[in-house]
């Protein structure tokens, strides 16, 4: 046979319907053994590799997860994605990604439309997206299965991933006192997000915990890009008495700090610590290496993943009550010991 065989091919030379095909093709066992051998037989005979078409026959699905998300940060978009594919290559999903505008008055209707139009089985939704109500009240309404990846615990538990980050920054908030700094700063991320309050309130509650004030001096609203970064370090590095350590929310933010510091002949470690969150790329390679939250992106994304194809296949997993990951505190070389 000279041009790629089709599932109609295995259909016409088993006697069968190209339903009984697909049937077999997806596992079903309301078919009979003699017939799924036989049919098993000329698939192998013929090189016969079904497509997505063919298995979505019997499935009632298309075997294509979706992914919603408005955010600026590309290195986070990629270890996203590379958690769910991971998952999606073994399970025989395609992925298929839809950057929306969070603060669009329409957002909520055109993701809707996005999955219908797509004949997305399940999407996986990213924040600040995952925040909105409206849009997980959306696809509740319109049966759409969905996992949120959020830092706050926002819905059932089959249906979120969360990033304990309250907890996180506690600990780097403990770390920072036990090197002795008292004098500390925050560049906060956009107040209107769930992840930047929960970080904010976890690091300046367990600081009063130990006995620190954090002044509203020392606390300035950035936008979670690197050029607020050199923007935000720039308010806090010109004041009298500058902080002796910097958290930023995020590693971009930080390596706009580093760059500040760096115009203005601060030397990190040794005048200025600096931390930031999220453990990207970007953290390891920039001088110094940047003490960070390792969030476990990929793993979360994973987990969503295999959440939602629970769902779509309406089975039980062991993992789908799972929603809870912790980051941990990674230690590089932009913070030290204060100097007494």
């Amino acid at each position: 046979m000279d041009k790629r065989p089709t599932i109609n091919d295995v259909a016409r030379l088993a006697g069968v319907s190209k339903r009984t095909v697909s049937r077999v093709i997806n596992g079903a066992t309301n078919v009979g053994a003699a017939t799924q051998e036989k049919i098993q037989k000329i698939i192998d005979e013929l090189g016969f590799s079904p497509d997505k078409q063919a298995r979505g026959l019997a499935a009632s699905r298309s075997f294509l997860l979706g992914l919603i998300y408005d955010n600026p940060d590309a290195l986070f978009i990629d270890q996203v994605q590379r958690g769910v594919l991971s998952v999606c290559s073994e399970q025989g999903y395609e992925l298929v990604v839809h950057p929306c505008h969070y603060t669009a008055p329409d957002f909520v209707e055109n993701c809707v439309k996005f999955v219908k139009r797509s004949n997305i089985d399940g999407v996986a939704i990213l924040p600040p997206v995952s925040e909105s109500k409206e849009l997980a009240q959306a696809l509740r309404d319109n049966k759409i299965n969905y996992v949120r990846m959020a830092s706050v615990d926002l819905d059932d538990h089959t249906n979120i991933v969360v990033s304990d980050d309250r907890a996180a920054l506690s600990d780097l908030a403990r770390y920072l006192v036990s090197l002795g700094h008292r004098d500390i700063a925050v560049i906060s991320g956009p107040q209107k997000y769930y992840s930047s309050i929960e970080r904010l309130e976890g690091f300046r509650d367990t600081l009063k915990e130990l006995g620190i004030t954090l002044p509203e001096n020392r606390i300035i609203e950035g936008k979670n890009s690197y050029e607020s970064g050199i923007s935000c370090a720039r308010q806090l590095l010109i004041q009298n008495n500058r902080p002796g350590v910097i958290f930023a929310n995020n590693d971009e933010m930080a390596a706009g700090v580093l760059k500040v510091a760096h115009e203005m002949g601060i030397n990190v470690p040794q005048e200025l610590s600096v931390a930031g969150f999220d453990d990207n790329l970007l953290a390891a390679r920039v001088i110094p290496s940047l003490t960070t939250v390792q969030r476990p992106v990929t793993a979360m994304a994973s987990l969503a993943a295999k959440k939602i194809i629970a769902m779509i296949e309406n089975r039980p997993n062991d993992e789908t009550e799972d929603y809870l990951v912790k980051p941990h505190l990674i230690i590089r070389d932009s913070t030290r010991k204060a100097e007494k």
